[in-house]
């Protein structure tokens, strides 16, 4: 049955802040904030210039028309100061704003007059009263923190030398308070920021939505690749749309799908082949056992008449392949999951020197250990790994032959742990890796062994179906060291 997955595992969809989303989304409020504040900016400096703008040339028009309105061609004499009082109350008249009048000094007799301090709202500097006498100036001036417009007029020309009886126009300086336009603009910015911070908002969950939309699919694929990869071959995406994830969906579900084909296939041969060793090690055996029987009698009745070497060679190799055949069985059962553990109380020490003594090692491997370490576990197995160890050590390596068991040091599990080591040349830097594999053999370059290549793999096998370990070093003295531990049944049991 095939599973498609919809959504992603709940432990990937938490928010990672080094995360693709988050990227996309940092770029995408990045981009929107970025607009915001050109747009909000641009508007600023705008609405800026024409409101200053506006109540520039709002002041400047007012003194203009105000001047052409209050100050004839030609002025009388002495009738300056009632001019002056007249434009004084016509300037002044608009809220913010404050006007004086001075005289100014005819050609020659000293620079132009200036108000007397308070009577503006801004001082008036000789410089600004000497651009005044040209025409109308002003200039924008911040004092005390409010923002004012200051304005300088004169109407006529110096009067000619030749002429001094005649009346000159006063000199108009008026300032007028921003103040509004200042409390606008200060307005205005706190509406821009406001709507910067909403748009950067409504722009963060927008990409927070859009890229959790575009990211959906490839927490699905990368979710179900995972699936893929523990072995759930069944495990397929479901296809939404006709883009680009789309596309990659539908090319994940053919992988998987020729992934899935190809491991039933090799599973289905891999299946078939262990089948037909074990059955064929099955029929080999009967036989077997009948020529191993036969081989013996005839070496011994060919030894009886003075020869028996052809006999004795066939009686072993006979021998060798029955054990071949052994191996091959129980290698089957572990396969089929066959293999189960018959537990017992066993005395370490009487088990260790009765698998040496049935097998004529006795004198060849110091055995060093308690005699009163009882352990639960399968003797029979127990004494197909002690014999593959201690075998494997007295074929490739060399004397002294060592066997040390005892309860593992700083383990609370208990059970046994035995070490067999040899003065050898050690295992070999490329069969360290695979040394407990099948059919892996310290002389690869040989055609020909004693050993069938299966005895440590089938030692593992026993170690493993206990819950234990078996491991393979190099000592630092040389020589190899198989480290076995296999823990107490009786806790097993208990479970």
């Amino acid at each position: 049955m095939r599973r498609t997955l919809r959504f992603a595992a709940p432990c990937v969809r938490r928010l990672r802040f080094t995360g693709l989303r988050m990227r996309l989304a940092a770029a995408f409020t990045a981009v929107a904030l970025l607009a915001s504040v050109l747009a909000s900016g641009i508007s600023y400096v705008l609405l800026r210039r024409v409101m200053l703008q506006r109540a520039q040339d709002a002041v400047l028009n007012d003194v203009r028309a105000t001047l052409a309105q209050q100050v004839p061609p030609d002025l009388p004499p002495d009738v300056e100061p009632l001019v002056e009082v007249a434009l004084e109350d016509a300037l002044s008249s608009e809220p913010g704003r404050k006007a004086t009048a001075v005289p100014v000094p005819v050609l020659g007799h000293g620079g132009p007059g200036l108000p007397p301090p308070g009577l503006l709202d801004v001082p008036v500097t000789s410089e600004f009263a000497r651009r005044a006498m040209r025409g109308v100036v002003f200039q924008r001036v911040d004092r005390n923190g409010t923002p004012y417009l200051l304005v300088g007029a004169r109407v006529s020309t110096w009067p000619a030398p030749a002429e001094p009886w005649r009346t000159t126009p006063p000199m108009v300086f008026v300032s007028a308070s921003l103040r509004r336009e200042a409390a606008d603009l200060a307005l205005f910015t706190r509406t821009l920021l406001i709507a910067d911070a909403a748009a950067l908002a409504a722009a963060l969950a927008l990409a927070l939505l859009a890229t959790g939309g575009v990211l959906r699919p490839v927490r699905r694929l990368g979710a179900a690749a995972r699936a893929l990869g523990e072995g759930r071959l069944d495990t397929r995406v479901r296809v939404q749309g006709r883009d680009e994830l789309a596309d990659l969906a539908e090319t994940f579900n053919r992988t998987a799908e020729a992934l899935e084909r190809t491991v039933t296939e090799l599973r289905a041969m891999e299946a078939a082949s262990r089948r037909f060793v074990a059955d064929v090690s099955h029929e080999l055996r009967t036989p077997l056992t009948s020529m191993i029987a036969m081989t013996d009698v005839l070496a011994e009745e060919a030894a009886e008449d003075g020869g028996g070497a052809a006999a004795r060679l066939v009686a072993d190799e006979t021998r060798r392949l029955g054990t071949l055949v052994e191996h091959l069985i129980e290698i089957s059962r572990f396969d089929a999951g066959a293999a189960a553990l018959v537990l017992d109380d066993v005395n370490v020490a009487d088990a260790v020197g009765a698998t040496l003594e049935a097998r004529g090692w006795r004198e060849d491997v110091a055995v060093e250990g308690p005699a009163d370490l009882f352990v639960r576990l399968d003797p029979r197995r127990f004494d197909v790994i002690v014999a593959n160890l201690a075998g494997n050590a007295l074929k490739h390596g060399l004397p002294p032959v060592s066997l040390r068991f005892g309860r593992p040091e700083g383990e609370d599990a208990g059970g046994v742990r035995v070490v067999v080591a040899d003065r050898g040349p050690g295992l070999p830097a490329d069969v360290a890796p695979v040394v407990f594999d099948r059919f892996v053999k310290a002389e690869a370059a040989r055609t020909r062994s004693e050993g069938s290549g299966l005895g440590l793999s089938i030692a593992r096998e026993n170690a493993l179906l206990h819950g234990g370990t078996l491991e393979a070093a190099n000592g630092p003295e040389g020589g190899a060291v198989f480290t076995l531990w296999l823990p107490d049944g009786t806790a097993e049991e208990l479970l």
